[in-house]
């Protein structure tokens, strides 16, 4: 189990909310509030037979007293939302981790377009349930297959912004270019989240656009293709407790930390949630993750040793 999975819970209720999604209430074990969050956020929750998964908290952020996550069934993936569509019951508790964000509104006011594909919608949700409790403009684009296989299509209609649902077997696909015409300008800020390809849609759009402006959250990682030349072997030093390790060609910095006995906090090991993410000190990162924006990637301040690796020889972290 993650060490970060340290608060028990049960789960207190759970519902159908569309074809092959389930929505899961958590409560405290000893019925205490749970920690405070804010739109964007996800936890880890350790759903058995040793899986540790990321969702996205798609309740209201002023109700502590429980959390409520969306899981749809993968009919291809590692068996963690099988599981718990298959064996988790109302009743049954786990372990989940604190809430982190990755994925985090700004507060400046400007007008918000939320983009959501399938269960993108999850934090997508929260962040439109914020705004309009606050008044903040928002129009929210939601896509899907079906209208069967959408979730949370009733709470969404309940709320006050510019709401447009697509699905492929109506309407097609979301039209991009019409939602996006004019982001541009930096008037606005666009939020997405859903599938890889809705993904790489907008970013290839948002390219140029004024920093800021593009947000996502990316639940599977993005293929990252090796460079041109080749895999290189690096070295890493860790400069606050003093280990310096080899990372050879086919291995992790993450891999080769824990053999040295380095215990590094970590979760989903793609480069999706940001758990591991580490400072560096000097060196020039190989950015392979699918969760740092182009303007974190280019400060070189920060990288996710679980999958990232290095251009220069050696890099310094601190660690």
């Amino acid at each position: 189990m993650s060490d970060l999975c340290t608060i028990p819970v049960m789960i207190r209720s759970m519902r159908v909310e569309a074809e092959g999604v389930l929505s899961l209430e958590l409560i405290r074990t000893d019925g205490s509030d749970l920690p405070e969050w804010t739109p964007g956020a996800h936890v880890d929750v350790a759903v058995g037979d040793g899986l540790i998964r990321q969702y996205s908290l798609c309740s209201d952020p002023d109700d502590t007293s429980h959390y409520r996550i969306g899981v749809l069934r993968e009919v291809v993936g590692r068996g963690g939302s099988r599981h718990v569509h298959d064996v988790l019951r109302p009743g049954h508790e786990v372990m989940m981790s604190e809430p982190r964000n990755n994925f985090e509104v700004s507060d400046n006011g400007k007008p918000l377009t939320l983009i959501a594909g399938g269960i993108g919608i999850t934090p997508i949700l929260a962040m439109a349930r914020a705004a309009a409790t606050t008044g903040r403009e928002f129009r929210l684009y939601y896509g899907g297959r079906s209208r069967a296989s959408m979730a949370f299509l009733d709470e969404l209609a309940d709320l006050s912004g510019e709401l447009t649902v697509t699905s492929d077997d109506r309407e097609g696909v979301l039209d991009l270019d019409t939602i996006l015409d004019g982001a541009d300008s930096g008037e606005r800020e666009v939020y997405v989240c859903g599938p890889g390809g809705l993904l790489d849609a907008v970013e290839k759009r948002a390219d140029g656009w004024p920093a800021g402006t593009f947000h996502c959250e990316r639940f599977v990682a993005r293929t990252i293709e090796p460079p041109p030349e080749g895999e290189r072997e690096f070295t890493v030093r860790c400069i606050d407790s003093d280990v310096e390790v080899n990372v050879p060609v086919g291995c992790t910095i993450m891999e080769q930390l824990e053999a040295a006995g380095i215990d590094v906090p970590h979760s989903c090991r793609e480069g999706t949630c940001g758990t591991c993410e580490t400072d560096i000190i000097s060196g020039v990162p190989d950015h392979r993750d699918s969760l740092l924006s182009s303007e974190e990637r280019e400060s070189g301040e920060t990288m996710l040793i679980c999958v990232s690796r290095a251009k220069s020889d050696v890099l310094e972290l601190e660690i």
